[in-house]
């Protein structure tokens, strides 16, 4: 029985649903400041009870949240996000509904990430907006030891769009659009990345909340399937030195009454003022969003020259070197291309501080500048000064300064979610510098 038929979903329809699928249990799923899946499982015997929303959990342990004194939070899941797994064994079916993180007392709990996405898709439906963003979140897969602890050994040689028999993921990436499809998703692509062992599965773009939750599942059937074929799947976006990382383009588009807002066919390059505006809004902010939609040490391995990832603050029609591209497709399919962002960050919290500088480049009449068409790649210093180009941050550390600075950022992840991812990501950063690495070892023992 397909879920979709029986949308909208109420808690009569989805306790029937679990009966006659044979439903043995429901994860209620949420996400930490770092993205992370977290869910609390219940049995049959506490459906009602999850889907009135009346399941409370520890906060005080997850990453983020709250003080040991505070701790108590409650569960409220969004019913039209109920799916039931596509994998079951002897103990029967799972099920998973994705929750809102709030208060005992019923109100909002500040450090929820989706609470905050929330919170910035009703200030862009304020201003008579619907925000629309589809995702290419990009992954590797890796072969595991013997006692199945990943390695970064690839199991194939291909490159882009390669097919079988280079490209032995092909079996698995088929059976990771199977799973997907079954629990609604609407599959456009996926093929063959450009280095050894990368895949990319691409999904149909769709307002943004929703698009969130879409590949915070797609992220966890991603890994779960690759297990099942013995291979481990990761996010980490440049797990091997010398080779392209893992991105994840987050493409972006506004619609009013079902009309994409950033096409106008009379205008310069057929994009509206509104559009431009939302551009020159994300790039104005662009240092300070950083942090956020490349929130590892290791992100900034991946944003440098010479491997397609962006390390330019300026927008193209075409060419790929740019932060933001927009695609040559025109009408409905006007959009925006951000290519900064990679696949370890919390798509709730990407998302929102994306929008949030685009919503404030409409409100303040932002101007992107001029495309640069040009590889900026190939430019010359003195080039870039006169195209006015500016750099993205170079390293974790230099992003969170730069996120400390944006006021309109921080307004859009609130007081508590700052405050605490500043205070995470940090400690991730001194931790880093006070490790000495192999590079280190290899360059100076043996020369100083």
């Amino acid at each position: 029985m397909k879920t979709e038929a029986l949308r909208p979903l109420d808690k009569a329809k989805i306790l029937k649903l679990c009966k006659d699928e044979g439903v043995r249990f429901l994860r209620l799923q949420f996400t930490d400041i770092l993205g992370i899946n977290k869910n609390v499982e219940v049995p049959e015997s506490q459906f009602v009870k999850a889907l009135d929303g009346e399941i409370m959990f520890d906060g005080s342990s997850i990453q983020g949240f709250v003080r040991i004194e505070e701790s108590d939070m409650v569960l409220k899941p969004d019913l039209e996000s109920f799916r039931i797994f596509p994998w079951a064994d002897a103990r029967g079916k799972v099920a998973r509904v994705i929750c809102d993180v709030v208060q005992p007392n019923g109100t909002p709990f500040p450090g929820c990430p989706r609470s905050a996405l929330k919170r910035v898709v009703a200030e862009a439906a304020r201003m008579g907006y619907t925000p629309m963003l589809g995702p290419e979140a990009e992954f590797f897969l890796f072969q595991l030891n013997p006692d199945g602890t990943p390695t970064t050994i690839t199991h194939d040689q291909g490159a882009y769009f390669d097919l079988a028999p280079i490209d032995k993921g092909e079996d698995c990436r088929r059976e990771i659009v199977n799973a997907l499809e079954s629990m609604g998703f609407e599959i456009e692509a996926a093929h063959h990345e450009v280095a050894p062992g990368q895949h990319e599965i691409d999904f149909r773009y769709d307002e943004a909340v929703a698009t969130a939750d879409q590949l915070v599942t797609f992220k966890f059937v991603v890994r779960k399937v690759a297990l099942d074929f013995g291979l481990h799947a990761t996010f980490m976006p440049k797990p091997i030195a010398g080779i392209n990382g893992s991105g994840m383009h987050v493409h972006q588009s506004l619609y009013t009454a079902g009309k994409n807002v950033f096409y106008d066919a009379k205008a310069k390059w057929q994009l509206s003022a509104t559009a431009l505006n939302y551009i020159g809004g994300v790039l104005a902010h662009a240092k300070g969003i950083c942090a956020i939609t490349n929130p590892t040490v290791n992100s900034y391995k991946r944003l440098v020259p010479g491997y397609e990832a962006p390390t330019n603050i300026v927008w193209s029609e075409r060419n790929r070197s740019p932060m933001a591209r927009v695609p040559d497709r025109r009408g409905s399919g006007t959009r925006v291309e951000i290519r900064t962002p990679d696949p370890s960050c919390n798509p709730y919290l990407a998302f929102a501080v994306m929008i949030a500088a685009g919503l404030d480049g409409i409100k303040n009449k932002t101007s992107p500048g001029e495309p640069v068409n040009k590889n900026i790649f190939e430019m010359s210093q003195r080039e870039k000064r006169r195209h006015k180009i500016d750099e993205l941050p170079g390293d974790l550390s230099e992003a969170l300064k730069e996120l400390r600075k944006d006021e309109v950022v921080k307004a859009a992840l609130g007081e508590h979610l700052t405050t605490q991812f500043l205070e995470a990501k940090s400690a991730e950063w001194h931790n880093y510098i006070g490790v000495v690495h192999q590079w280190e070892l290899d360059s100076y023992l043996a020369r100083f």
